[in-house]
């Protein structure tokens, strides 16, 4: 059995404590039984995030890395491909993932078919601004133009909350489907999984303090139809900055204690009112 591939991304500033995987998906808002589409990971704990190989070695899980292997569909999952059945989908379907255990979204060759971050410029960047915020399920709708076939479909959460030390969380499982009544489209661009991410892109060392900013999100360009460019139809608006209040700015021209005071691109006040501006990466550096 051969499987193309394609990807789904979605990026919250999640708190600490909101780990999560998925275990199930839902048809006609109904859940299926666990790991019956969706492909098993063989980790201890499964709800534990996959981190860059470069982070420090504590903060790693179970030796998985979004740099190596797992960052497919997570650790062990295509030891379960067998067992796993195959959801039959039309062309413009919507295939809709739901995390396991209760759980909430709060603080081959593969294209991306969506990708979603800020819906909400005006909220608290740090958590509802956020499309996916008190969620718990992921969705995006098959381009009409897919060809038919067996395809992965990788679900991917990104928490962003510590982007700033250059941790991004990955949350990652994979649904097979097959693609029926579709089109001839030619999905692209494509990546590799390893290898379409690198700690030194820049949502690896974004800051979701002190303000909105636009979020650069992650892997390839969304694929919504056609002969492989990006028509923007599968991608959520990613507004353009305004000033936003409780940016960190203290008033007097300076950053605020644990304000942002410098990093690459950074264009606010490099000086503290009160701490000294450290450095965490060549992208943030805060007042401590």
């Amino acid at each position: 059995m051969k499987f193309s591939s394609l990807a789904v991304g979605v990026i919250a500033a999640q708190g600490v404590s909101a780990h999560y995987w998925s275990d199930t998906n839902l048809i006609n808002n109904a859940a299926q039984p666990a790991y019956k589409y969706v492909r098993e990971s063989t980790r201890a704990t499964k709800y534990n995030p996959i981190k860059f190989s470069s982070n420090p070695a504590a903060d790693l899980r179970d030796g998985s890395t979004i740099n190596g292997p797992d960052s497919r569909c997570n650790q062990g999952a295509f030891s379960s491909a067998g067992r796993t059945s195959v959801l039959t989908v039309n062309a413009g379907d919507e295939i809709r993932l739901r995390l396991a255990a209760g759980a909430k979204f709060q603080p081959p060759d593969w294209f991306k078919i969506y990708e979603e971050g800020v819906c909400n410029q005006g909220a608290d960047f740090t958590s509802s601004a956020w499309c996916d915020y008190d969620r718990n399920w992921l969705a995006a709708k098959i381009p009409k133009d897919t060809p038919n076939g067996e395809y992965l479909a990788r679900f991917e959460h990104i928490g962003v909350h510590r982007c700033h030390v250059n941790q991004p969380e990955h949350y990652v499982s994979c649904l097979q489907v097959k693609v029926v009544n579709g089109g001839s489209g030619s999905p692209g661009p494509t990546v590799k999984f390893p290898g379409a991410y690198k700690n030194t892109d820049a949502y690896a060392n974004f800051s979701i303090y002190n303000g909105f900013k636009n979020f650069p999100m992650p892997g390839p360009a969304v694929w919504s139809g056609g002969s492989g460019g990006n028509s923007g139809g599968g991608s959520s608006p990613q507004p353009q900055p305004q000033p936003t209040a409780g940016n960190g700015n203290s008033g007097t021209g300076c950053a605020a204690l644990y304000g942002q005071c410098g990093g690459r691109d950074f264009t606010g006040a490099k000086c503290c009112a009160s701490g000294t501006c450290k450095a965490a990466n060549e992208w943030y550096s805060q007042c401590l």
